[in-house]
């Protein structure tokens, strides 16, 4: 399975230039036969708290976006974007996965809104995890700061092959992203994917991209660096059962 890490560097605020931008992407990744392009988290605007000019429907234009482009390029896309939550009030910071034939196959809002830059003041918190299945393998994903969170990880680890994770994680903590990244893979024994994005948003905080793939073993098969916003990276799905009958660790997990 090949997919495309697409490390947009996110023009603030701007979903035209952003959709426009993705496009370009999407099709470069159709045309490289690629059967995955995955956005970072907010693709559209950036990490922004600006809900009211943000925030829409989640069935809105975005995704109309989204989806008219997965068919039309015949690509499976993950992208997250601000949404509407159901009060009014705040927003929802949501994933969403569309198929090949431009169908929506999965929905998740971000678990743990990363308190420390308010976010769970502008954005509710999701309460559940999701599973879909893409290509015929059974996947996950996360949002950013959900990365820090195990368990939630933990929580799914026996029902899939992979685990997809789209940030706007700062270059200040670049280490802490690569990290994170391969200790879930090697303590759920599967894929994991981090998307992150690139360049410095409208509040000044840089990001470095560093986009990366680790194996069920933890080996890093695939990254970024802080400059391209496009890299390809080929996985087999099946290594997850292989690794997972050769060291069978997850077996021994214990309810809590």
């Amino acid at each position: 399975m090949k997919i495309a890490l697409v490390q947009l560097d996110i023009v603030w605020e701007s979903k035209k230039i952003n959709c426009e931008r993705a496009e370009e992407f999407i099709k470069k990744a159709s045309h490289e036969k690629c059967d995955i392009a995955v956005f970072p988290e907010m693709f559209n605007t950036g990490f922004s708290m600006n809900i009211s000019a943000i925030a829409e429907d989640e069935n809105g234009k975005t995704a109309s976006v989204l989806s008219d482009m997965a068919k039309r390029y015949e690509i499976n896309l993950i992208a997250g974007f601000p949404a509407k939550a159901f009060d009014g009030k705040k927003g929802k910071n949501i994933a969403v996965v569309f198929d090949r034939k431009g169908e929506l196959i999965a929905r998740y809002v971000k678990i743990h809104p990363f308190s420390f830059a308010s976010e769970d003041q502008h954005y509710a918190a999701g309460n559940d995890t999701v599973i879909f299945n893409i290509e015929g393998m059974s996947s996950g994903i996360f949002i950013c700061y959900d990365l820090r969170f195990p368990e939630v990880f933990r929580s799914i680890a026996r029902k899939v092959q992979a685990i997809f994770v789209i940030a706007n994680w700062p270059s200040s903590r670049k280490e802490h992203w690569e990290t994170l990244l391969k200790a879930r893979a090697i303590e759920n024994q599967c894929f994991v994917i981090g998307v992150n994005r690139t360049g410095t948003d409208g509040n000044g905080i840089h990001y470095p991209g560093a986009s990366r793939v680790f194996d069920p073993s933890g080996m890093e098969i695939c990254s970024g660096n802080d400059t391209d916003e496009f890299t390809t990276c080929m996985i087999n799905p099946r290594e997850v059962a292989e690794t997972r009958v050769r060291f069978p660790f997850l077996s021994d997990m214990r309810s809590s």
